[in-house]
């Protein structure tokens, strides 16, 4: 299974266009979307493409492969135009015998786990900064950064699961600015 990973799209239709070019392009077998779609949040400036309308009927083109989960810029308004669930705080999806805990970060995340078995892979954003590590009892912490609001200068970047380890990358050039495999093959870091 492939999955792309992206989160904190803030209602940014440029990130999403390229979203799915990724789609079409590295032909995910699922989208999972971590939160924030459609607001920038009370205390984000407005990006020159924030456009919530354009960026519901984008996600909507792609609802037959995406997976969300709510963030905390998320609300039933949101909901509302959205053709998908979005107001979930976490899931949990498989491939094979692995697991991966998806949520936005603001409940669940690094700082403070849920109960989950050995090796889950928890999937988050929220905090806009691109990161693999690996935890306590064989957990793997991954946030693919933000799609508009990247901090301490880092790119807008996306994450990529390919079936063997977990990348995160440039947004819009896909160079690899992080990597980790997961079943002993060696990767770029």
């Amino acid at each position: 299974m492939k999955i792309l990973f992206f989160s904190d799209t803030h209602g940014s239709c440029d990130a999403l266009e390229r979203i799915m070019e990724l789609d079409a392009g590295l032909k995910p077998d699922l989208l999972a979307f971590l939160g924030d779609a459609l607001y920038h949040g009370p205390r984000n400036e407005i990006c020159a493409d924030y456009n919530p309308r354009g960026a519901a009927k984008m996600f909507n083109d792609f609802k037959d492969k995406l997976v969300a989960v709510r963030g905390n810029c998320d609300s039933e308004v949101d909901q509302v135009m959205l053709e998908f669930p979005l107001m979930e705080s976490y899931t949990t999806i498989f491939d094979g015998g692995r697991r991966f805990f998806l949520t936005h970060g603001h409940i669940w995340g690094e700082n403070h786990i849920p109960p989950l078995p050995f090796g889950t892979i928890v999937a988050s954003g929220h905090t806009h900064v691109a990161r693999i590590a690996e935890g306590e009892n064989g957990m793997v912490f991954f946030n693919p950064g933000s799609t508009t609001r990247p901090k301490h200068g880092a790119p807008p970047s996306y994450g990529f699961y390919d079936g063997h380890g977990l990348s995160v990358r440039e947004l819009f050039t896909s160079n690899k600015m992080l990597s980790l495999a997961l079943d002993g093959a060696k990767q770029d870091h």
